[in-house]
């Protein structure tokens, strides 16, 4: 059985503090006693708990603001890599600024803050763990992008553990979607998730950041609803079944006419109609 480790006085760190995620873990981690600092590129005046302006795409920034946190906390058991973007990028198109965002932030950014977190994790025997989506193992069309730099960062994942993996757990953590503005330009480039992906509670996305965070035996990796795990374990080990029912629902949604305004989704149309 693995039982739960007391979360008071932990030193914790969290990424993207500001947006919807990372608020409300660091608002958990905080009622239950943590010692809770964030990093995020825009911090609120009515954020939770302290957070520290943070560029993760700035090489020079990430190691100056992660040693400003450790040293308002007095060392680092916890780092949870929150902060990423989402947002439209077809396969058939090149890759344009929106993807190299992408990349840079939800797997760049997320190496170069662990990187500086390496030191006093594992003079902590500390833990991380990696928001990263369902769409590491069971890819959506249309978000390329996105796919590709959440399946990077779980081969991150991967190769820390082997490294680090005798003195710091790591966890990936795989959402599927909750209703959050990551979707906002998605939706706007008329590429809706509706009926290709059922909304979860971000509830229960905390829930399971917590439980990564707490269990005495790390886990590798952890899906946040029952409905996540069975899809993992179809993409892990059922690819070519889950690339059919994808397919298939992508064909449905297409002649449904969801995607015929998006001009990104021309290709798609075409080929499903």
């Amino acid at each position: 059985m693995n039982t739960r480790r007391d979360p008071r006085g932990m030193r914790v760190l969290v990424t993207g503090a500001s947006g919807t995620f990372g608020r409300a873990v660091c608002t958990r981690f905080d009622r239950l006693g943590a010692r809770v600092v964030g990093l995020d590129v825009a911090p609120r005046v009515n954020d939770p708990v302290e957070v520290l302006p943070c560029d993760i795409t700035d090489d020079t920034a990430v190691p100056a603001a992660v040693t400003e946190a450790t040293d308002l906390l007095g060392g680092l058991d916890l780092l949870v890599n929150n902060a990423g973007v989402g947002g439209p990028a077809p396969a058939e198109l090149p890759p344009g600024d929106e993807v190299r965002r992408q990349l840079d932030i939800n797997l760049l950014g997320t190496w170069r803050v662990t990187a500086a977190c390496v030191g006093p994790l594992v003079a902590s025997r500390g833990r991380i763990v990696m928001l990263s989506s369902r769409m590491a193992v069971m890819q959506l069309p249309l978000a390329a992008g996105y796919g590709a730099s959440k399946r990077a960062l779980v081969a991150y994942a991967d190769a820390l553990r082997l490294e680090i993996g005798t003195h710091v757990g790591v966890t990936c953590v795989y959402p599927s979607a909750v209703r959050s503005p990551i979707h906002a330009s998605t939706a706007a480039a008329g590429l809706s998730l509706e009926g290709l992906s059922r909304y979860e509670p971000l509830d229960g996305v905390v829930d399971t950041v917590l439980r990564a965070a707490l269990s005495h035996r790390p886990y590798r990796d952890l899906a946040t609803t029952r409905r996540g795990a069975v899809e993992f374990f179809l993409a892990r080990h059922l690819p070519a079944l889950t690339d059919r029912i994808v397919a298939r629902t992508l064909a449905g949604r297409v002649r449904s006419g969801a995607f015929h305004d998006s001009s990104l989704a021309a290709g798609v149309v075409s080929r499903n109609s």
